[in-house]
C-alpha cells in the first residue's frame, strides 16, 4: 500500500496535509464543546447570573458544531479529489502496463484478473484513501486527547473506561484474526466470479446449441457459492461488531452514571454534588470520543486487509517486467518485405518440450510464403515470432536484414499487416475497423478504406448496409457474420500498406469463390508485399511461391506445390485428402 503511495505528487501531498490540519482543528473543536457545557453547568449553579452568559458559552458551541461541520465536509472534499487523482494514476499505469505485455505476461495473469485489477482492486485503494486516511488521523488524536482530558477525573470513572477499552481492543483482534483472512481472499474469488461470468456469456451460443445451460449455471454456482460462503463468514463476524459496540458504549454510559450516582448519594453537600454531575456529564461526552475513536479504528481495520490485497495485486502488474523489450531501433534498409529464419527454434516459457525446432528459410520481396500442416504443428506459433508476440528461444529472425530484437517494436510493427486466427473488431462503425491503428504514416484516408475493402471482397457487403461504412459494428463484431468479420480484419490490414502481410489461418470463414478472388485481387494490388499464410485448405496455398511443411514441430518439406507434390510425403497426404490429382494439376 505504501508503494502506491509514491504516485502521490507534491500538490497531493500538500491537500493531504491540509486535511490532516482540518481533521486535528475539527477534533479540537469537538473536545472544545464539553468544556463550554462545563462552564454552562457551572453558571447554573451561580446564583444571580445572567442569561446571556448562558447564551454566550451556548453560542460558542453551536460555533464549534458548525466549524466542525465545515472541517468536515472540506476533508471529505479534499480526501475524494486526492483519491480520484491516485485512482486515475493507478488505472492508467495498470492499463499502460498490461499494454507492454507479451502473451507470456497476459496469460500468466489471466484476462479475467487483469480486468478486476483494473477496476475493482482500484476502488479498494481509492476507497482507503478516501475514508480510511481520515478515520487513521481521527481515531488516534481524538482517543488520545480526550483520555489527555479526562486523565485526572475520578478515578472510578477512569476504571471503568480502561474496562471498556480493553473490551474494544479485543473485538478488534477478533477481526483481525478471524474476518482479515477472509478480506484477502475477497479479490482472487472476485477474479473467479469473472472468469466464469465472461466465459459464459462469451460463449453464450454454444452453451444454448449444445443445451449445456444447466452445466453453466453449476460452474457458476460453485463459484458463487464460495464468493458468497467467504462473504457471510465475514458478515457474521462483523454482525457481532454492531451489537457489541452499542454494548460496550451503553454498558460504559450506564456504568458513568451509576458511579456518578453513588458520588452524589455519598455527597450530604448540594453545591458538590452539582459539580459531581457537571463533571460527570463531562466526562460521559470525553468517554463516548473515546468509544467512538475505536469504533472508527475497527473500521478502518475492516477496510485495510482488502485495500492492502488490492494494492498488492496492482504491484504485481506493475512489478512485472516484460520479458520482450524495444531495440535501439535501426535506420532504414534499402531491403523491402524480406524476412528470414535462421535456425529457429521456440518452447513456451516453462515447458520442456520445444513447439518448433530447427526452422530455416528466406522470403523475398514480394514472395508468398505458405504453412501447412496438422494441429498443432506449430504453424501460428512459427508466424506470431515475426512480430514478436513472442521471441525465439534459439535462432534469429532477420527482417529486411535486421535481427527483430534490435528494432524497436513500433517501427516493426509498422512494417507488418497483420490477420489473427480469430478475426477481432472492436465497437465504433466500419471505416474505423478497417483505417483502425497507425503505420506511422497516418491515418488511412476514405480512399485507401473504400480500396482496401474492395481487395478484400468486402465492399459489395458494405454497400448493402444502409449507413456503408458508417455502419455500426457491435463489440467483437457480433453483429457480423464469421466471414464478414474475416474480410473486414483482412481489408484492415491491406488499409496500412505493410511491407509484410500475416494472414494466421485468416481465410477459413471463406467460400472457395471469395477466397480465390480475394488471393487474385491480394497479389495484384500488393504485388510488392511479402505475404505469410497459413492455411489448412490445399487450394489456398496451392499457387505460393514457397510452402513451408511442418510435423510436430519439424520442417519436414519445403518448396512449391509441384516440388512437394513430388518430395514430401506428409504434404502428399494432406493435399489427396483435400483433392483429386486433377484439381491438385499431379503430373
Amino acid at each position: 500500500m505504501l508503494k502506491l503511495l509514491k504516485t502521490l505528487n507534491w500538490k497531493e501531498w500538500l491537500l493531504l496535509g491540509c486535511c490532516a490540519g482540518l481533521i486535528v482543528l475539527q477534533v479540537w473543536l469537538d473536545l472544545k464543546m464539553p468544556d463550554f457545557m462545563q462552564e454552562i453547568t457551572t453558571l447554573l449553579k451561580t446564583e444571580n447570573i445572567a442569561m446571556k452568559e448562558i447564551w454566550k458559552y451556548a453560542g460558542y458551541m453551536i460555533a464549534c458544531a458548525l466549524g466542525a461541520l465545515g472541517a468536515t465536509v472540506i476533508v471529505g472534499f479534499l480526501a475524494a479529489r486526492v483519491a480520484a487523482s491516485v485512482s486515475f494514476k493507478l488505472r492508467k499505469k495498470v492499463y499502460e502496463k498490461v499494454e507492454s505485455f507479451s502473451m507470456e505476461e497476459i496469460k500468466k495473469f489471466s484476462t479475467a484478473s487483469l480486468l478486476t485489477r483494473t477496476t475493482n482492486d482500484v476502488t479498494q485503494v481509492q476507497a482507503v484513501i478516501t475514508m480510511g486516511f481520515q478515520l487513521l488521523v481521527r481515531a488516534p488524536i481524538t482517543a488520545i486527547w480526550a483520555i489527555c482530558k479526562i486523565a485526572n477525573s475520578n478515578w472510578r470513572w477512569t476504571a471503568a473506561t480502561g474496562v471498556a477499552v480493553g473490551i474494544m481492543v479485543c473485538v478488534i483482534m477478533i477481526i483481525v484474526i478471524f474476518a482479515v483472512p477472509r478480506f484477502k481472499r475477497i479479490q482472487t474469488l472476485t477474479d473467479n466470479l469473472n472468469r466464469a461470468t465472461r466465459e459464459s456469456l462469451e460463449g453464450v451460443r454454444v452453451v444454448r446449441a449444445y443445451n449445456a445451460e444447466d452445466y453453466q449455471e453449476a460452474k457458476f454456482e460453485s463459484v458463487n457459492d464460495a464468493v458468497t460462503k467467504n462473504h457471510l463468514t465475514i458478515g457474521r463476524t462483523m454482525a457481532i461488531m454492531g451489537p457489541g459496540m452499542s454494548l460496550i458504549s451503553n454498558g460504559l454510559q450506564l456504568a458513568i452514571y451509576w458511579i456518578g450516582a453513588f458520588l452524589i448519594n455519598r455527597s450530604a453537600n448540594p453545591i458538590e454534588n452539582v459539580a459531581i454531575f457537571s463533571e460527570m456529564m463531562v466526562y460521559m461526552t470525553y468517554a463516548m470520543r473515546i468509544v467512538m475513536s475505536f469504533m472508527l479504528l475497527i473500521m478502518f481495520f475492516m477496510m485495510l486487509p482488502r485495500a492492502a490485497v488490492s494494492a498488492r495485486r496492482i504491484n504485481e502488474v506493475l512489478d512485472t517486467q516484460p520479458n520482450i523489450f524495444d531495440g535501439e531501433g535501426v535506420p532504414e534498409t534499402e531491403l523491402k518485405g524480406v524476412v528470414e529464419f535462421k535456425n529457429v527454434s521456440f518452447k513456451y516459457p516453462d515447458a520442456q518440450e520445444y513447439v518448433v525446432k530447427n526452422v530455416s528459410f528466406k522470403a523475398e520481396q514480394g514472395q508468398t510464403v505458405a504453412f501447412i500442416g496438422s494441429t498443432g504443428s506449430g504453424k501460428s506459433t512459427l508466424i506470431n515470432l515475426i512480430p514478436r508476440f513472442y521471441d525465439a528461444t534459439e535462432g534469429e529472425i532477420l527482417v529486411d536484414g535486421v535481427n527483430v530484437k534490435e528494432y524497436a517494436q513500433r517501427d516493426l510493427h509498422n512494417k507488418i499487416g497483420y490477420v489473427p486466427q480469430k478475426a477481432v473488431l472492436f465497437a465504433g462503425d466500419i471505416a474505423s475497423n478497417i483505417a483502425f491503428g497507425d503505420n506511422g504514416r497516418g491515418a488511412a484516408t476514405q480512399e485507401d478504406i473504400e480500396n482496401a475493402a474492395k481487395i478484400a471482397q468486402a465492399k459489395n457487403i458494405i454497400e448493402r448496409k444502409e449507413d456503408k461504412y458508417a455502419s455500426r459494428v457491435a463489440q467483437g463484431g457480433t453483429n457480423l457474420s464469421g466471414g464478414q468479420k474475416q474480410r473486414l480484419a483482412i481489408a484492415r490490414a491491406i488499409a496500412r500498406k505493410p511491407e509484410i502481410f500475416i494472414f494466421d489461418d485468416s481465410f477459413s470463414a471463406l467460400d472457395y469463390k471469395t477466397d480465390k478472388a480475394l488471393r487474385k485481387e491480394l497479389k495484384k494490388k500488393t504485388a510488392d508485399a511479402t505475404k505469410f499464410i497459413v492455411a489448412q485448405r490445399i487450394g489456398t496455398i496451392i499457387d505460393a511461391d514457397k510452402i513451408v511443411v511442418l510435423e510436430q514441430g519439424d520442417v519436414v518439406g519445403i518448396g512449391t506445390h509441384q516440388e512437394l507434390l513430388k518430395s514430401c510425403q506428409v504434404y502428399q497426404e494432406i493435399a489427396y485428402s483435400q483433392l483429386s490429382k486433377e484439381e491438385l494439376g499431379d503430373e
